[in-house]
């Protein structure tokens, strides 16, 4: 019988072997907005990190409840997608008084400006269209 010596394995650290990079989904927050806000109502005033973080919690909140009330809303009328209808009748339901008047209209304008630009969008393309034609 032959004398079989043993090869060393290097030991490995466990520790040094790099894990392959995964990125950590970005969390997103409102505060950038909440921070436009104040500057367009009180440019002189700042917010601390933790009154930020109970203003984005409590947008996250909103946001949850209007859209669990939508959602509810278009199940009722036997819809599957939500339109602004149902967005708008959750807000009035979970926004209180003047507050919703604002929220309404705020929304109300951004639509009109989302349509407006699909809009011009959609005279774009035709004009391109129109030009690989001739």
């Amino acid at each position: 019988m032959a004398d079989y010596e043993r090869e060393e394995k290097p030991t490995v650290d466990t520790r040094q072997i790099s894990k392959p990079n995964r990125r950590r989904r970005r969390q997103e927050t409102f505060s950038t907005y909440i921070y436009k806000v104040l500057r367009t109502v009180h440019s002189d005033t700042g917010i601390s990190n933790k009154a930020m973080n109970i203003m984005n919690s409590f947008m996250n909140d909103i946001f949850d409840q209007i859209c669990e009330d939508a959602t509810r809303l278009a199940q009722i009328n036997k819809r599957k997608t939500l339109s602004q209808r149902e967005v708008a009748t959750a807000t009035r339901l979970i926004i209180p008084g003047e507050l919703s008047r604002h929220a309404l209209s705020e929304g109300n304008k951004a639509v009109s400006a989302m349509n407006t630009s699909r809009e011009a969008d959609r005279d774009d393309a035709d004009d391109a269209e129109g030009e690989m034609d001739e």
